[in-house]
C-alpha cells in the first residue's frame, strides 16, 4: 500500500464508516487539531523514563485521543457504527480521568500565579500540549455548534478534562520550583 493516494488532490478527505468532505470543514479541523495534540503529548513522553508510570500514563492518553480523533472522522449521518471507547468518547472516559487530575494536584503546591512555561522540557511539552488540547477543544465545540456532533457527544467533556489534567502533570513535572520575586 503507498503512502500517496492523490485522492486528497482535491482539497477533500475521506472520512472513517465513508464519505469525503473538504479539508478544511470543521470536522476535519477538529481531528486534525486532535492529531497534533497526539503528536504534542508524544514529545513530552520522548523525554520520560520509558519504564515510569508517567510514560504508560502518556501512551494511554495519546491511545484515548485516537478515539477522540475517530469519533470526530465519522460523517453524522455514521455515528451509530461507532464503538465505544474504540471509536466513541463515553462519559466513563471523562471521569477516569478526575482522579487522576486529583491524584496528582495532591503531589505538589499550585501555582498562585500565572505559570511562565519553559521551567524544563518536559513540563514546556506538556502545557504545548494542553494548549494544542484546547484549540482542538474550540474547533470541536464549533463541529458540535453546526451538528458535526450531536449534543450527547462526550468529545468537548473530554478534551476539556484531558486539558485540566495535561496542565496538571505539566505542574507537577515542574517540581517544587518557586517563581522568583519581583525586582
Amino acid at each position: 500500500m503507498k503512502v500517496y493516494t492523490r485522492t486528497g488532490d482535491d482539497g477533500t478527505t475521506g472520512l472513517l464508516y465513508g464519505g469525503r468532505v473538504g479539508k478544511d470543514e470543521v470536522g476535519p479541523e477538529a481531528y486534525g487539531a486532535v492529531d497534533e495534540a497526539v503528536s504534542a503529548l508524544g514529545l513530552a513522553r520522548a523525554e520520560i523514563d520509558p519504564d515510569s508510570e508517567f510514560h504508560e500514563m502518556l501512551v494511554q492518553l495519546q491511545r484515548e485521543l485516537f478515539v477522540v480523533g475517530a469519533e470526530l472522522a465519522t460523517a453524522p449521518e455514521n455515528r451509530g457504527k461507532l464503538q465505544p471507547e474504540v471509536s466513541l468518547v463515553t462519559a466513563d472516559m471523562v471521569t477516569r480521568l478526575e482522579p487522576i487530575i486529583d491524584d496528582v494536584a495532591g503531589r505538589f503546591e499550585p501555582p498562585r500565579e500565572f505559570v511562565l512555561p519553559g521551567q524544563n522540557s518536559v513540563a514546556a511539552a506538556l502545557d504545548f500540549a494542553r494548549t494544542v488540547i484546547r484549540r482542538a477543544e474550540r474547533v470541536t465545540v464549533a463541529a458540535t455548534r453546526v451538528g458535526w456532533l450531536g449534543a450527547e457527544s462526550q468529545v468537548v467533556p473530554y478534551l476539556n478534562r484531558l486539558a485540566d489534567l495535561v496542565y496538571t502533570l505539566s505542574r507537577w513535572q515542574e517540581g517544587d520550583f518557586r517563581p522568583s520575586r519581583k525586582r
